[in-house]
């Protein structure tokens, strides 16, 4: 058992930094296995050398967070606490940086994680951009945030937001209305993130004016999308042929952004996902970048994280099965 002391200097915010009813100290005194004391103008910490001197590195590194206007949540306590033992903790100080977009309310969309910064970062650099990676991680969200901000500073001239209408277990026929109707709740995801960037009034003007396009993919057959910022999310419900449908449609001055997750695919059996397909074929070419985002990048409750890696164990150890049955 050693001690360390954190010097605390006097424009902090103790209360934001400690949380209410000092959570956040509750929280960092059970990942790191640490007692922490506050003392004044000091923060004393003990525990088992490495233990402290993470958690050190960790006070360090809120405090900066705290100093960008960012405002600490278990997430990333968390995440600050996981790049500190991965020894990253030199590159958070990059995250605050950036801003994607400012949504309507006024307030500014950041990367949380150095995986949405790098996903940020290639969608600015890329003609197509993959973001490939579980539920929650920001992707579809970071995207609609790079293509409002896009069209705001006159890059494109529309966004269009696309995805496959897969039946996940529950037949459309069965649903009331015509097939706007049937299709608006696979699109609500897409609808919901357009109205936090625009807010709704305005957003609604920017559809009536067509400059806003929110439709099932097959709405994109035969079309030549020039000039557009365009999403497609849930790609991993493409079959090839639709995938290769899509990314042909690309015309001039165009940024296009495919999403997806992999471990969830409802595709009927037997159908291969195009977005695994895409991967394999387009790898290599320039202009195309993939972005790979984990457990690490979820921007959800933690539970999340955990309910990740817990499917993702399920899934090694059914593969790890089929290889040994070969």
């Amino acid at each position: 058992m050693i001690e360390r002391i954190f010097e605390l200097e006097r424009n902090v915010d103790v209360a934001a930094l400690f949380g209410s009813f000092d959570a956040n100290i509750n929280l960092l005194e059970k990942q790191l296995g640490v007692k922490i004391l506050n003392r004044d103008s000091e923060i004393k910490i003990l525990g088992e050398e490495q233990n402290a001197e993470n958690a050190v590195k960790v006070f360090a590194s809120l405090v900066a967070l705290l100093a960008q206007g960012e405002h600490l949540n278990e997430q990333n306590i968390l995440y600050t606490i996981s790049m500190v033992e991965d020894g990253l903790e030199q590159n958070l100080g990059s995250l605050g940086a950036d801003v994607v977009c400012i949504n309507a309310k006024g307030k500014p969309i950041k990367s949380k994680t150095l995986g949405q910064k790098k996903y940020v970062g290639a969608i600015k650099n890329n003609v197509i951009t993959f973001g490939i990676g579980p539920a929650g991680t920001g992707k579809t969200y970071l995207a609609v945030a790079a293509a409002v901000m896009a069209f705001r500073n006159k890059a494109v001239s529309r966004i269009i937001l696309t995805r496959p209408a897969v039946e996940a277990g529950e037949k459309l026929g069965f649903l009331p209305g015509d097939l706007q109707t049937k299709v608006d709740p696979y699109l609500r995801p897409l609808y919901d993130a357009m109205y936090d960037m625009f807010g709704a009034e305005m957003y609604q003007k920017h559809m009536e004016r067509d400059l806003i396009e929110v439709a099932p993919l097959a709405y994109m057959r035969g079309r030549t999308l020039d000039d557009a910022f365009i999403i497609l999310d849930e790609a991993q419900n493409t079959t090839a042929e639709q995938m290769k449908m899509f990314l042909t449609r690309i015309g001039f001055g165009s940024k296009v952004v495919v999403t997806g997750d992999i471990t969830q695919i409802d595709l009927p059996e037997g159908k291969k996902s195009g977005l695994k397909e895409a991967v394999r074929i387009l790898k290599n070419i320039e202009g195309v970048e993939f972005c790979y985002l984990t457990e690490k990048d979820v921007v959800r409750h933690p539970l999340v994280q955990k309910i990740i890696k817990a499917y993702e164990r399920v899934e090694q150890e059914k593969q790890r099965g089929r290889d040994s049955a070969r």
